[in-house]
Protein backbone atom coordinates (compact mmCIF):
# COMPACT_ATOMS: atom_id res chain seq x y z
CA UNK A 1 0.00 0.00 0.00
CA UNK A 2 1.42 3.57 -0.99
CA UNK A 3 2.00 6.13 1.80
CA UNK A 4 2.56 10.17 1.46
CA UNK A 5 3.20 11.68 4.24
CA UNK A 6 3.56 15.24 4.32
CA UNK A 7 5.45 16.88 7.56
CA UNK A 8 6.65 20.57 8.34
CA UNK A 9 3.59 22.71 7.86
CA UNK A 10 3.12 25.45 10.59
CA UNK A 11 2.58 29.40 11.16
CA UNK A 12 5.05 31.73 9.90
CA UNK A 13 5.48 35.57 9.69
CA UNK A 14 5.83 37.01 6.05
CA UNK A 15 8.96 36.95 4.74
CA UNK A 16 9.69 34.08 6.46
CA UNK A 17 10.78 30.80 5.57
CA UNK A 18 9.38 26.92 6.10
CA UNK A 19 10.57 23.51 4.84
CA UNK A 20 8.13 21.02 3.89
CA UNK A 21 9.09 16.79 3.28
CA UNK A 22 7.11 14.32 2.03
CA UNK A 23 7.82 10.35 3.11
CA UNK A 24 7.14 7.48 0.73
CA UNK A 25 6.59 4.09 1.48
CA UNK A 26 4.99 1.62 -0.75
CA UNK A 27 6.12 3.12 -4.16
CA UNK A 28 10.05 4.53 -5.16
CA UNK A 29 9.39 8.45 -5.65
CA UNK A 30 12.27 8.26 -8.46
CA UNK A 31 10.43 5.97 -10.90
CA UNK A 32 8.04 8.63 -11.90
CA UNK A 33 6.73 12.27 -10.91
CA UNK A 34 6.38 13.96 -7.58
CA UNK A 35 5.13 16.96 -7.08
CA UNK A 36 3.59 19.83 -4.68
CA UNK A 37 0.51 21.45 -5.01
CA UNK A 38 -1.48 23.64 -2.79
CA UNK A 39 -5.17 24.43 -2.05
CA UNK A 40 -6.61 27.65 -0.67
CA UNK A 41 -10.10 27.36 1.04
CA UNK A 42 -12.67 27.51 -1.52
CA UNK A 43 -10.16 27.35 -4.28
CA UNK A 44 -8.97 24.45 -6.51
CA UNK A 45 -5.89 22.90 -6.21
CA UNK A 46 -3.09 24.80 -7.91
CA UNK A 47 -0.16 23.33 -8.69
CA UNK A 48 3.35 24.51 -6.76
CA UNK A 49 6.33 22.28 -7.91
CA UNK A 50 7.41 18.88 -9.32
CA UNK A 51 10.36 17.16 -9.72
CA UNK A 52 10.56 14.47 -12.89
CA UNK A 53 12.72 12.98 -15.09
CA UNK A 54 13.83 13.34 -18.84
CA UNK A 55 16.17 11.91 -20.98
CA UNK A 56 19.17 10.12 -19.82
CA UNK A 57 17.42 10.37 -16.55
CA UNK A 58 18.16 13.85 -16.18
CA UNK A 59 15.98 15.25 -13.33
CA UNK A 60 14.26 18.45 -14.23
CA UNK A 61 11.99 20.72 -11.82
CA UNK A 62 8.77 22.65 -12.58
CA UNK A 63 7.53 25.61 -10.78
CA UNK A 64 4.51 27.51 -11.04
CA UNK A 65 4.79 31.03 -11.90
CA UNK A 66 3.90 32.38 -8.42
CA UNK A 67 6.97 30.51 -6.40
CA UNK A 68 9.90 30.71 -8.80
CA UNK A 69 12.75 32.33 -7.22
CA UNK A 70 11.22 31.56 -3.45
CA UNK A 71 10.59 27.72 -3.48
CA UNK A 72 12.81 24.89 -4.21
CA UNK A 73 11.24 21.45 -4.65
CA UNK A 74 14.38 18.45 -4.45
CA UNK A 75 13.97 14.91 -3.90
CA UNK A 76 16.15 12.64 -2.06
CA UNK A 77 16.40 9.15 -3.32
CA UNK A 78 18.24 7.50 -0.74
CA UNK A 79 15.25 8.93 1.80
CA UNK A 80 12.43 7.94 -0.84
CA UNK A 81 11.31 12.03 -0.26
CA UNK A 82 10.27 14.92 -1.58
CA UNK A 83 10.97 18.34 0.30
CA UNK A 84 9.87 21.46 -0.69
CA UNK A 85 12.30 24.48 0.69
CA UNK A 86 10.16 27.69 1.06
CA UNK A 87 11.45 31.28 1.25
CA UNK A 88 10.04 34.93 1.24
CA UNK A 89 6.38 33.36 2.07
CA UNK A 90 3.35 35.90 1.48
CA UNK A 91 -0.29 35.47 2.58
CA UNK A 92 -1.28 34.41 -0.58
CA UNK A 93 0.81 31.13 -0.06
CA UNK A 94 -1.24 30.06 2.97
CA UNK A 95 -2.86 26.98 2.20
CA UNK A 96 -2.81 22.97 2.95
CA UNK A 97 0.11 22.09 1.26
CA UNK A 98 -0.42 18.25 -0.85
CA UNK A 99 2.50 15.79 -1.79
CA UNK A 100 1.78 14.03 -5.08
CA UNK A 101 3.65 10.95 -6.64
CA UNK A 102 2.82 9.47 -9.80
CA UNK A 103 4.04 5.62 -10.77
CA UNK A 104 5.40 6.59 -13.83
CA UNK A 105 6.91 9.54 -15.72
CA UNK A 106 4.05 12.23 -16.70
CA UNK A 107 4.12 15.04 -19.08
CA UNK A 108 1.83 17.41 -17.87
CA UNK A 109 2.89 18.07 -13.84
CA UNK A 110 0.56 20.94 -13.30
CA UNK A 111 -2.62 18.38 -13.40
CA UNK A 112 -3.62 16.87 -10.39
CA UNK A 113 -5.43 14.01 -12.01
CA UNK A 114 -2.43 13.05 -13.58
CA UNK A 115 -1.32 11.57 -10.25
CA UNK A 116 -1.73 8.50 -8.64
CA UNK A 117 -0.87 8.80 -4.85
CA UNK A 118 -1.73 12.01 -2.65
CA UNK A 119 -0.90 12.47 1.05
CA UNK A 120 -3.12 14.08 3.62
CA UNK A 121 -1.89 17.59 3.45
CA UNK A 122 -0.17 19.65 5.50
CA UNK A 123 -1.66 23.41 6.72
CA UNK A 124 0.70 26.06 5.86
CA UNK A 125 -0.36 29.62 7.29
CA UNK A 126 1.86 32.97 6.50
CA UNK A 127 0.85 36.19 9.15
CA UNK A 128 0.84 39.38 8.52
Amino acid sequence: QVQLVESGGGLVQAGGSLSLSCASSGTTLESGTTAWFRQRPGKERDFVAAVSWGPLRRIITYYADSVKGRFTASRDNVKNALDLQMTNLILEDTAVYYCAASASRISNVIRPTEYDYWGQGTQVTVSS
